[in-house]
């Protein structure tokens, strides 16, 4: 269990993270998925096409000596680059009322676990909202 609900309060311990909110405070609680950015595969597939093509144009080596440690770079950047298939980081955002937001990034594996707590949390703070809005109509209709 990563997220713990108590009658007030909001439970989050994930790793080293730990925090707690009342359930008053809590504006937005909710999962965000973030597409990775493969900058440094990326710079680094620039960098050696750039120095491939400088030693091609503006060297004198004629036997195309550089050929060689540029695809085996390429090779590299290309195994760096898809071997891990997870496309997506994800995290946990919590808003509060004080204007503070909680980002705490989780691993893909906890993601459903985590999600579906939230979904529990998200339900039990709806029936809160919706058994404070009748109890006032009850005592008028009285």
């Amino acid at each position: 269990m990563f997220i713990i609900l108590t009658p007030d309060h909001v439970h989050f311990d994930y790793g080293s993270k730990r925090w707690q909110y009342n359930f008053n405070e809590i504006v937005e609680l909710g999962l965000l998925k973030k597409k990775k950015t493969y900058l440094l595969e990326n710079g680094a597939f620039i960098l050696v096409t750039v120095l491939a093509y400088y030693l091609l144009f503006f060297s004198d080596l004629m036997e195309l000596y550089y050929i060689i440690p540029a695809l085996l770079l390429y090779t590299l950047i290309i195994i760096l680059r898809f071997h891990n298939a997870i496309e997506f980081e994800y995290y946990v955002i919590v808003k509060d009322i004080y204007k503070k937001e909680t980002k705490v990034k989780i691993k893909p594996l906890d993601r459903l676990a985590i999600g579906k707590q939230i979904d529990q949390y998200l339900t039990l703070r709806f029936d809160q909202l919706v058994q404070q809005s009748q109890t006032p109509n009850l005592k008028r209709c009285s």
